[in-house]
């Protein structure tokens, strides 16, 4: 368990300074959300008097630093101006001169700007608990439009919070959306967009990231692939990912919610994305499960799919594939497993042993491989 704003007290190399817990964790306190992570910032010191305390520094853009024994970060206060496109199109401005509340006028949402002393008092200037109260997601003034990213962070938001009742504030959204149109959203780094879909991926109705970013016209600029009927059917099959463990889920979620495009249009989105290769292998496999799923379970269309996956090489892709096909048609994993070992038990070095080389052993143990599928199945 992360420690509290009040327990730094105890922290002598945080004596003498002007500390604050921001963000996040002050936000999911007030919320009764777990708080899994802390951020701080520290008011009116230099990176003189950090470096000198033992902290670590980290930021390139700007002060931040890591505590020597927690390895929480500790920012300086700042201000920040737009100076370029994109989410890094920002000069930054540190000083011990920027006062907490400047520090807070720079963040997205109302939400995310409440600060908490070491004894545990809050600074709020622009009514986060009044938004958290109301469970509105609200911007704090018309800088939000200067950095895109926070169109995705806020959908990202909303699919967190949704079963909380958060709604995004009419004058926000229509705020998200002159962002969408104002060819801003085109300039942020495919890394980042990835960073904040995933992070919605594995929230509890990441459906509402995709439907929040329709309503307010970014969908079409990263993800022009999913159209309204596209769209509904991915949003349908993601809702069906296996139950998978958090690091993976939000992979599995992508998987699904890419199944119903074509080959090109998902490996054109994959491109624009710089997905993962794990994540884009998932979604190529995952489509070809479903491939298989729609037509008829021949021992043709069993051993191919066995093929596609790379099975002989790579007998966990077959196995995560089965976990799949136990969501979709539980009825017919006995056979597909069934089919599998079978294949799997077709030994190479026995057809060696029958005389069998060269491109006649590939063509035989094709064969072989094929009529134990087919027997599995019948």
């Amino acid at each position: 368990m992360e420690k509290s704003a009040t327990e730094t007290r105890a922290d002598s190399r945080l004596a003498g300074l002007q500390v604050y817990r921001v963000g996040g964790a002050v936000r999911d306190a007030l919320l009764g959300w777990p708080v899994y992570d802390n951020d701080w910032v520290v008011v009116g010191a230099t990176p003189e008097d950090m470096h000198k305390r033992g902290f670590k520094p980290v930021g390139r853009d700007f002060p931040v630093f890591l505590h020597p024994e927690t390895a929480e970060e500790y920012a300086l206060a700042r201000t920040e101006r737009k100076s370029g496109h994109g989410y890094a199109g920002f000069e930054v401005h540190a000083s011990p001169d920027v006062t907490l509340e400047e520090d807070l006028l720079r963040r997205d949402l109302t939400i995310n700007a409440i600060a908490e002393s070491t004894e545990g008092a809050l600074t709020d200037p622009f009514d986060g608990r009044g938004d958290i109260e109301q469970r509105v997601l609200r911007h704090i003034s018309s800088a939000f439009s200067e950095d895109p990213l926070r169109v995705l962070r806020t959908a990202r938001f909303l699919s967190r919070y949704a079963s909380l009742g958060f709604t995004i504030a009419p004058e926000t959204l229509a705020l998200m959306r002159e962002v969408s149109h104002s060819g801003e959203l085109e300039h942020l780094a495919a890394e980042r967009v990835w960073v904040e879909t995933e992070k919605a991926l594995g929230e509890p109705r990441p459906e509402i990231y995709f439907t929040t970013l329709k309503c307010c016209d970014a969908l079409a600029v990263w993800w022009p692939e999913l159209e309204e009927e596209l769209l509904a059917k991915g949003l349908a099959a993601m809702a069906q990912a296996p139950d998978a463990g958090t690091s993976v889920l939000a992979h599995w979620r992508y998987a699904q919610l890419v199944s119903p495009l074509s080959d090109e249009q998902r490996e054109a989105l994959a491109q624009r994305l710089k997905l993962p290769n794990a994540v884009s292998q998932l979604a190529r496999h995952a489509a070809l499960t479903y491939k298989l799923l729609d037509s008829a379970l021949s021992g043709p269309n069993v051993l191919l799919w066995l093929e596609r996956l790379d099975g002989w090489r790579k007998p966990a892709q077959v196995d995560v594939q089965l976990a799949l096909v136990n969501v979709l048609a539980s009825e017919q994993v006995t056979r597909l497993d069934s089919a599998w070992q079978a294949a799997r038990k077709v030994s190479p070095q026995a057809l060696i042993a029958e005389g069998y080389q060269g491109a006649a052993l590939g063509e035989a143990l094709r064969e072989r491989r094929g009529q134990a599928v087919a027997a599995a199945l019948a």
